[in-house]
């Protein structure tokens, strides 16, 4: 990501009009923004506290010091030393450059009197104690400056700026990874579910385990009498899904499904009617229909299992029904308990024998 860094340019204004463009520039050419004197009204209070917030914004300080001393604060010191000062404190990564040869600048370019020069010549002290620079020209000042901030970059990165719209893609790429992340949890989850019941299932009657139904239905005798019996018949888990889990391949609603349980209990009782010698003589056996108790057991048993869900595709605002329909789980399983093998001639494993009621 490309970074710009922001620079304070220190030094005194009106001695070094061309050397600070000289810096402006050399500044620019390396995607800098420079800070300096140029953006500040005139000197008081509120100007070096704009002073301060604007030192504590950037990422790197430099300060130029030629024959001038500068303009005193309310301390004594001049705002280039209060500058150069509050710079150190505040750790920022710090370049001096000084010019070579002082005495050689023109008169209006020096310090007057004794009590400044002297004050300046301190100054220059307090800078060699850290990274300084030398210059002559101003275009060797230009060059200088470029080539230590380079430098001076690599050595001691800062933060820096970027571009809103970079710093917004900086911000979501933890949140994009976080996000693609748990997509691949929820995935893992959902193949998951595809291939194994849910968890806790283990302790729920399935399988084999045998369901006792509760069903009626009515016959007619030998006289022409209408009849209605009562009767119970063993089913076990796979059997009752076996027989209704084609139903919800695509879906399939209440009406739908006792329909089919009402046929599993007809057909698997189909044994035990025989050897009734109470229905020896009854004749047009008919309206075999499941107790509502035990077929609300049956589809709350399947959703426990995680064989079958409610349907969740959108409907017409008329249509009041429940729908059911097989989860990925359930389609395997079923698949299973339904498909035919290459080495059995039929995959219905209860072709040859019925449970008794």
């Amino acid at each position: 990501m490309e970074k710009r860094y922001q620079v304070f340019v220190s030094s005194t204004y009106e001695d070094l009009r061309v050397e600070r463009q000289e810096i402006m520039h050399a500044l620019l050419e390396l995607d800098c923004m420079p800070a300096g004197m140029e953006l500040f009204p005139a000197a008081n209070e509120d100007q070096w506290s704009l002073i301060k917030k604007v030192i504590d914004e950037c990422d790197y300080y430099i300060v130029v010091s030629a024959g001038r001393y500068g303009s005193l604060g309310p301390n004594g010191q001049s705002y280039t030393e209060m500058e150069y000062r509050y710079a150190t404190e505040a750790a920022k990564p710090v370049i001096a450059f000084l010019h070579k040869d002082p005495l050689k600048l023109q008169a209006g370019a020096v310090e007057q009197t004794d009590a400044g020069r002297e004050k300046l010549s301190a100054f220059r002290e307090l800078l060699q104690q850290k990274m300084c620079k030398y210059w002559e020209t101003p275009a060797e000042l230009g060059s200088v400056v470029s080539r230590s901030l380079v430098r001076l970059t690599k050595t001691a990165p800062a933060v820096g700026w970027i571009r809103a719209d970079d710093a917004t893609e900086s911000l979501a790429a933890p949140e994009v990874l976080r996000l693609r992340k748990r997509i691949e949890e929820l995935e893992s989850r959902l193949e998951e579910a595809r291939s194994s019941a849910p968890a806790g299932s283990e302790r729920l009657a399935q399988g084999d385990d045998e369901f006792s139904l509760d069903f009626t239905f009515s016959s007619t005798d030998a006289e022409a009498v209408s009849w209605k019996w009562t009767r119970s018949v063993n089913v076990s888990w796979d059997e009752i899904f076996y027989d209704v889990g084609p139903l919800m391949i695509n879906e399939a609603d209440d009406y739908q499904l006792r329909r089919a349980l009402n046929a599993t209990v007809e057909h698997r009782s189909a044994n035990s009617r025989r050897g009734d010698k109470r229905l020896k003589d009854h004749a047009r056996l008919r309206e075999f229909s499941i107790s509502d108790h035990d077929f609300q057991t049956i589809k709350v048993q399947l959703r426990a299992l995680g064989l079958i869900t409610k349907s969740q595709r959108p409907r017409s605002i008329k249509d009041t029904h429940t729908y059911w329909t097989l989860t990925p789980y359930g389609d395997q399983v079923l698949t299973g308990l339904r498909a035919i093998g290459r080495d059995k001639g039929d995959g219905d494993h209860n072709a040859e024998s019925e449970p008794e009621g």
